[in-house]
């Protein structure tokens, strides 16, 4: 009786708590998440509007006679393409792709088409994706992803080893979008792993560009991969904030309303701390340039703006409840409006007049400033104990905490310590309700019992 009585109350504090969630949805924007961040270059954001007119180029059957070209065409020579590879000839192991030698910008390049709407094999990619199952490198990656970079390196990797022997000064750069964008990063890392396969090529000539990537990576390897993969995103897109597992959304037994629940549950009840404590949860890879073109309260468009950061805390982790949300992923939006911020960019330049001698200066502070900021991304995470699978020779946090030991007050220290006891006693209760079953799935522990 006294429980049933008691229903009413939970009731009501639910429904407080939903509507708490909804109302902070609605009042947050996506500029909020990048307003502290620096403003990026035109020497690190230029490639970014040519990589994604050579990543739409995949989608056309025939280069020399386009259909769907953008406005100012793919900028590509046809006969400096060597090989293209459509849906037939991946066999659906990854997204169609080509391998292009840029020689007005010294570059190979190896551009990966995004998610095709009414392609079965992309969706198999996608959502191949059980948590926890695949490691790599000290962290954690998406699994389907994963394996389609495996076999793109293992399938081209001698195409790319020749070419970067016959243009020993060439760079190496790794693009995609949406799906592509994914295993762009994953293979990244997997060419790093196997530099010797290529020729020993150096690490400082291979790079990578993500377009509206999906999350493939756990933290720590967001954060050591910075200074190789770098992740753009426009204003609201929902793809690199999708926190929930794609797999989960879409093969769950629950319904709609059960999943949003589970959803506000975990938004309102958990720590943020706790979201760092999980080694198999994903993010979005390398550094983040994120698209700025909209205001709260704005009507319409803005001239917009790029910034950019290696963030540990603060990597796009909340859906944003926009109209623009699907838009925003895109490619030929974000190609247009990559377009407009480099624009202005070059118009603030030549406004400017700066010298050749100023502009290498510039550079070369560029540089030594985005290798500092990696650094100070490292000894942040070491400061939320992101944890790490092994140690490694490369970005580890354990000796950037040695590098940088971060000190806490005694009154941070027990604030810290008491939120660590709120956690762990969450984490008791998820164990003693849930367990997990064959395919990876939380289900209640007597409804187990009840199928045994």
């Amino acid at each position: 009786m006294s429980l049933i009585c008691g229903l009413p109350i939970i009731e009501s504090v639910y429904c407080l708590a939903c509507v708490r969630w909804v109302w902070s949805r609605c009042l947050y924007n996506a500029g909020h998440e990048s307003e502290n961040w620096g403003l990026a270059s035109i020497e690190e954001f230029e490639p970014v509007p040519l990589l994604c007119r050579y990543i739409l180029s995949v989608y056309e059957d025939d280069i020399r006679n386009p259909i769907w070209a953008p406005p100012g065409g793919y900028g590509m020579n046809p006969e400096w393409i060597i090989l293209r590879k459509d849906s037939d000839e991946t066999c659906g192991r990854s997204a169609p792709y080509l391998i292009y030698l840029d020689h007005d910008h010294a570059d190979i390049v190896l551009a990966i088409r995004g998610l095709n709407l009414g392609s079965h094999s992309d969706y198999a990619v996608l959502l191949d994706n059980k948590l926890g199952q695949t490691a790599f490198d000290g962290g954690y990656v998406h699994n389907g992803l994963l394996k389609a970079a495996r076999w793109v390196f293992d399938t081209e990797h001698e195409v790319l080893r020749e070419l970067l022997a016959r243009n020993p000064s060439y760079m190496l750069t790794l693009a995609g979008h949406s799906l592509g964008a994914g295993v762009a990063a994953l293979l990244t890392m997997v060419v790093l792993q196997n530099r010797d396969m290529l020729g020993n090529i150096e690490r400082k000539r291979i790079r990578c560009y993500s377009i509206a990537p999906a999350r493939c990576t756990s933290l720590n390897l967001a954060v050591r991969y910075a200074d190789v993969i770098n992740s753009v995103v426009l204003q609201d897109d929902f793809l690199p904030r999708t926190t929930a597992a794609l797999e989960d959304v879409y093969k769950s037994l629950l319904c709609l309303p059960c999943l949003l629940c589970v959803t506000c549950l975990k938004d309102t009840c958990m720590f943020e701390e706790q979201l760092f404590k999980d080694p198999r949860r994903l993010y979005a890879p390398g550094r983040l340039y994120h698209i700025v073109e909209r205001k709260p309260w704005s009507v319409g468009r803005l001239p917009p703006v790029v910034r950019t950061a290696v963030p540990v805390d603060g990597r796009f982790e909340d859906i944003i409840l926009s109209c623009n949300a699907t838009q925003d992923h895109a490619i030929i939006w974000i190609l247009r409006e990559s377009q407009k911020a480099l624009d202005l960019m070059l118009e603030r330049d030549i406004t400017m007049e700066i010298p050749a001698n100023q502009r290498m200066e510039c550079e070369h502070s560029l540089s030594r400033e985005h290798s500092l900021e990696h650094q100070a991304a490292l000894e942040r995470a070491a400061a939320l104990e992101v944890p790490s699978r092994s140690t490694h020779s490369y970005g580890t946090f354990d000796q950037a905490q040695t590098s940088a030991p971060v000190s806490r007050s005694p009154g941070e220290a027990s604030s810290f310590s008491s939120s660590r006891k709120r956690r762990e006693s969450w984490d008791e209760l998820i164990e003693r309700i849930f367990d997990t079953d064959e395919s990876g799935n939380m289900v209640l522990k007597n409804t187990q019992a009840t199928k045994a």
